[in-house]
Formats: structure tokens, C-alpha cells, sequence
């Protein structure tokens, strides 16, 4: 049985769709506001949803979601909490969920101890950028044994053909391109370049890929939805939620933003 990241592919791609990614950070400014916001990014067209573990140390995020991990660490977010959250969701929707953390805090867990908790909280995947899956063995046999979260893996501009293959291997659920090299938030400006390296990866893993950084406006998700199987939009969408987090509209206002982005991914089919 398929989990609920394949399961939404496919049934995005027999419609003829492409799949809208938001990225939040889980705990920015709340988890009571995550929870929130999870479900409007859902009625707003969201198809999966990442969230975002706050580390002390990130090496992939720019300033934007950097000071959102400051903020969410503030207000005392863990990943135990936030599989908490995550587990009460659950109650709520039925949306693929996907935790997006560095190792380190994986490690303090343990793997196996991650893995069962995270499943039996809902999560249906997990992508750690500062994990490379020649060295992911001991998560993705822990993974393996306790039937989930799937291991997402990033392939980027640079990749070798030795690392391509290796994550076309290893990765489930969907392969996640790094549309620049660089960091969340730089901006995207080769978008021919990013269609032919999908493009090679696509005919090549016969998977799904969604591509994200430097994805920021509906325009550059429409360009993008003509050619990859998902779009992945996190800095302007954290950017947002720390300019109006005393906002009494900050649901309100990204929930319209959020549908800006899905209707673009319709008219870029």
C-alpha cells in the first residue's frame, strides 16, 4: 500500500497535476499557530507540507528561515513536540506531512527511536540535508524496520553522476532538486538549466521531483510546474509568517498567498 506522499502523486499526475510543496518552520512563532497553519495551507491547495525542525546550527538556510528557527527554539519547540503536534493533526487531515531536519537531532533521538515516534506521530517523510546517502544506512534501515518515514534525499546543480545514481536508489517518495547552489531564499535565475538537469533525473529514477530554493513567486512556480512533478516554496512563505506574526490576519494572509502559488501550478500544466 502506498504511503500518503506516493499515494498523492499518483493521484495528482492522473489529474494531470503538479504537486504544491509549502514549507513551514514547525513552532514559528507556535505550535498552536503551526497546527493552524497547516490546515490553512491544506484548504488553500497545499498537496504535501513540510515542517520545518528547528537546529541551532542550520548550513542549508539563509537569514529567512534562520531567524525562524530562532524564534520557534524561543518559544521552546522540540521534535518531540513537535511530533506531538503532528500527532494531534492527525486527527485533523490526512495531508502528507514532512519533517525537514539536520542529523544532529536525529542522532540525540536515536534513529530507531526517531523512526517508531515519527510513524506513530504521522509523519510520512523526512529529508536531512546535511545527511549524503552514502552515509544514511542507519536511517534507512531504521526507517526500513519501523515502516517509515520514507528518506527523502536532495540532488543539487553539482551532484556527481555517482551521487545522482545513489540518491535515484535510495530515495522514496520523491527526489528533491536543489534548483542553485546556494542557500533558502538566494534567488533563482537559470531556470532553463534547472528544467534539463529535472528533465535527465526525471527519464533516469522514473520517480517524482520537486524542485525548491529560490522559488518564490507564482510566476516562477507556474515556470517551474511546466516541467517538475512538485514545487517547494519556503522562504517567502516563513518570510511572511515573521513580518505579521502579531498579526490577527497571519493565517488569513498566507492562506491567500498559498492559493496564489497552487493556481499557478494549474496554469503551468
Amino acid at each position: 500500500m502506498p504511503n500518503r506522499i506516493q499515494a498523492t502523486f499518483d493521484k495528482l499526475r492522473a489529474r494531470g497535476q503538479k504537486a504544491l510543496i509549502p514549507y513551514i518552520m514547525a513552532g514559528d512563532p507556535s505550535l498552536t499557530e503551526t497546527e493552524s497553519l497547516v490546515l490553512a495551507l491544506e484548504e488553500a491547495g497545499a498537496d504535501l507540507i513540510e515542517l520545518g525542525v528547528p537546529f541551532s546550527d542550520p548550513i542549508a538556510d539563509g537569514p529567512v528561515i534562520q531567524k525562524a528557527a530562532e524564534r520557534a527554539l524561543r518559544s521552546g519547540t522540540s521534535l518531540k513536540s513537535i511530533l506531538s503536534t503532528v500527532k494531534t493533526l492527525r486527527t485533523k487531515s490526512q495531508i502528507p506531512l514532512i519533517l525537514m531536519t539536520y542529523y544532529n537531532t536525529i542522532m540525540a533521538m536515536g534513529e530507531n527511536e526517531f523512526c517508531e515516534q515519527a510513524v506513530k506521530a504521522g509523519v510520512d517523510g523526512v529529508i536531512v540535508p546535511d545527511l549524503p546517502p552514502e552515509e544514511a544506512d542507519l536511517l534507512c534501515e531504521a526507517a526500513d524496520k519501523a515502516g517509515g518515514p520514507v528518506v527523502i534525499f536532495l540532488l543539487a546543480p553539482t551532484s556527481t553522476k555517482s551521487r545522482q545514481a545513489e540518491v535515484i536508489k535510495r530515495t522514496k517518495g520523491f527526489i528533491y532538486y536543489v534548483s542553485l547552489t546556494g542557500i533558502t531564499g538566494a534567488s533563482l535565475s537559470n531556470m532553463d538549466e534547472v528544467r534539463q538537469n529535472v528533465s535527465k533525473i526525471q527519464k533516469t529514477a522514473k520517480k517524482p521531483v520537486a524542485v525548491g530554493f529560490g522559488i518564490s513567486t507564482p510566476d516562477q512556480v507556474k515556470q517551474v510546474a511546466e516541467f517538475a512533478d512538485g514545487v517547494i516554496v519556503g522562504s517567502a512563505i516563513v518570510r511572511q509568517i515573521g513580518d505579521h506574526q502579531l498579526d490577527s490576519a497571519l493565517i488569513e494572509r498566507i492562506s491567500q498567498f498559498t492559493q496564489g502559488l497552487k493556481t499557478a501550478t494549474l496554469n503551468g500544466k
